[in-house]
């Protein structure tokens, strides 16, 4: 058995109380999933193979452009998209590095919907900036696990 945290893979989940099609349209619709991920993407759409583009409304980010590339829609089961973790320079051009793959996926469970978390690729980040990507990223998922639970108590 592997013993040792990975670096290429930040894992989190959450057990929501919640309908499944409740928690899916919070991820899946554009607009919600900008409501408690702190992007503004009014007037967006997530189609596979398509890019999804807003601004960041996090205070202090809100300069900056989030972009995700829709990978996988599978209803009410699977969302994916991949995009450049901690892109955040904006003088920088991350068009050239790898991306990371977000990975959802909504699972049933005794007294809720299990919603499990995956981003993916942290290993082919460069060098320079990987570590704080994932560090990062890492403490972004553990908030946004807490905002989308807050998103559907609220809904």
């Amino acid at each position: 058995m592997n013993t040792h945290a990975s670096t290429d893979r930040i894992e989190r989940q959450i057990l929501l109380q919640a309908p499944r099609n409740k928690v899916w349209h919070a991820l899946v619709d554009a607009e919600s999933f900008g409501d408690w991920f702190g992007v503004n993407l009014k007037g967006e759409r997530f189609i596979a193979g398509e890019t999804a583009r807003g601004h960041i409304t996090y205070p202090g980010y809100e300069h900056l452009v989030c972009e995700m590339q829709i990978e996988r829609i599978e209803p009410e089961r699977r969302f994916s998209y991949r995009w450049h973790p901690y892109a955040v320079d904006p003088a920088a051009d991350y068009t050239q590095e790898p991306t990371t793959l977000v990975e959802f996926e909504l699972e049933d469970a005794a007294d809720g919907i299990l919603l499990r978390l995956v981003e993916s690729g942290f290993d082919r980040i460069p060098l320079e900036r990987r570590a704080e990507a994932y560090r990062m990223n890492s403490g972004g998922w553990d908030e946004q696990m807490q905002n989308i639970r807050n998103y559907l108590a609220k809904r």
